[in-house]
């Protein structure tokens, strides 16, 4: 008897441990995704299809970055856009644009302003808000999308945090932490964007939408896709890269 309840009271601690670990906040969730999509630092190469009802146009990219401070990206086509770079050092953001010889210095003001004419904004190409740090996070449950498991989670600014979205609702998978679908919401609470994650690839360690699309909620027919060609996550890549000097020369 004093050895089945031994072994009973061990069964009971390894329950208890294994549940605590398994259980993870909204917080806990929304960082793990970050990281897994950030990795300590990324190189990428892209191409973003923008349609519309009575066009289409394809924007290829190269795309650097370390960790939440440091970004570069460049526009490697069409050729009338090629040579564009955007920076991210910190809080400061800076656009090279080589037509005019000219570099413009972004303000927070323009965050919500579409990138390139695309259905993606200027900040979610240059990541000047963090889904970590400039929201509260709520687990609304589980829910499946496309079939695959999700943990849903609402989003909501903090008090004075510079970020475009009134709301943000996002499903992440609960095996590999990559963000499924999101929808972003105005102050009105309104539906503005939702985008869809597809073609999940593994890519080193990790795993990664290879395709996404954002789709606006009050434009018919309009939609914007980007194509991962290439990702290579954890690269050595130093601070001194992302500087305004360098945006004019990458390629």
């Amino acid at each position: 008897m004093k050895i089945l309840k031994s072994l009973l009271f061990v069964f009971c601690l390894l329950f208890a441990a294994n549940a605590g670990a398994q259980t993870l906040s909204a917080t806990e969730i929304v960082k793990r995704a970050d990281d897994n999509r950030r990795g300590n630092s990324l190189y990428s190469e892209i191409t973003m299809t923008i349609v519309r009802p009575t066009w289409t146009r394809e924007i290829g990219i190269k795309a650097w970055s370390k960790g939440t401070e440091y970004s570069l990206t460049l526009i490697t086509a069409p050729a009338r856009d090629r040579g564009q770079a955007f920076l991210k050092r910190g809080k400061d953001l800076w656009n090279w644009q080589p037509s005019i010889n000219r570099m413009i210095k972004m303000s927070s003001s323009v965050m919500g302003q579409s990138w390139m004419g695309s259905d993606f904004t200027n900040d979610d190409m240059v990541r000047e808000s963090s889904t970590v740090n400039d929201y509260t996070h709520v687990l609304a449950g589980t829910e499946k999308v496309r079939d695959i498991d999700c943990y849903k989670i609402n989003l909501t600014p903090k008090e004075n945090a510079a970020v475009v979205w009134g709301k943000v609702v996002t499903w992440i998978s609960t095996t590999d932490f990559v963000e499924i679908k999101s929808e972003f919401y105005d102050e009105d609470n309104e539906l503005v964007n939702t985008m869809n994650a597809y073609d999940i690839k593994t890519y080193g360690s990790r795993k990664a939408a290879s395709r996404m699309e954002v789709i606006p909620a009050d434009k018919p027919n309009q939609k914007t896709m980007m194509t991962i060609e290439k990702y290579d996550f954890d690269i050595s890549i130093e601070d001194s890269f992302f500087s305004q000097q360098n945006m004019q020369r990458v390629r």
